[in-house]
């Protein structure tokens, strides 16, 4: 592979990432930011889910808002991430079938008022459009994040942000980066400094109420 190549291709790659990122709706980034906060402060469960690269998207979140906005003088986020239970979704797989291995776990926990952010960057991905609905007739709050045209999952989530490009790499990494934008949002009002996320420093001991 040439050097020329190779520059072509991440010229042309980074113009299509700062015109996907350019276009995000930042009035519904807006708003599932106040649903999670809302979520936090009601102590109410939020699941997160997806396949593939939107696992790992799903599974990074949960450790982000779990982890890095912690704080023992204030609520915490109380994120689960269905697709880490790994042996519990080969069970499902296995003796149901693949499409079930969200829905299934999502009825042994899923309550009114609870929040469930579904990520599939087509939002056509069955198993996550079964968990969406049981999550919407249980009375939980569904957030969708896809791309390309939304798919279902951006007409059965109350809440849907669309990544509207058709290049599922450029949708996988504006997902990552919305996260990561929800994540410094939140990360304002924990006990760790900015710094840490970015230098790696240790944090200041945590705050505890008298």
């Amino acid at each position: 592979v040439s050097r020329d190549g190779l520059n072509q291709t991440a010229q042309d790659y980074l113009q299509r990432e700062r015109a996907a990122l350019s276009a995000l709706p930042l009035d519904t980034l807006s708003r599932i930011a106040g649903l999670l906060d809302d979520a936090r402060a009601r102590g109410a469960g939020i699941y997160v889910f997806g396949n593939g690269g939107s696992a790992a998207t799903a599974s990074h979140l949960a450790c982000d808002l779990n982890m890095g906005t912690r704080d023992a003088g204030d609520d915490r986020f109380r994120v689960v991430c269905l697709n880490d239970a790994v042996p519990t979704m080969l069970a499902y797989s296995n003796d149901i079938g693949y499409d079930s291995v969200f829905v299934e776990q999502l009825r042994n926990f899923v309550q009114q008022g609870d929040l469930v952010i579904a990520i599939s960057g087509s939002g056509n991905s069955e198993n996550v459009l079964r968990a969406v609905e049981l999550a919407n007739d249980s009375g939980a709050h569904t957030i969708g994040l896809t791309g390309f045209d939304g798919g279902r999952l951006a007409r059965i989530a109350h809440t849907a942000l669309v990544v509207a490009v058709h290049d599922m790499q450029i949708v996988e990494d504006a997902h990552l980066i919305i996260t990561h934008i929800l994540y410094k949002h939140f990360v304002a009002n924990s006990v760790l400094p900015l710094t840490m996320a970015v230098s790696g420093t240790p944090p200041a001991p945590l705050r505890v109420r008298a």
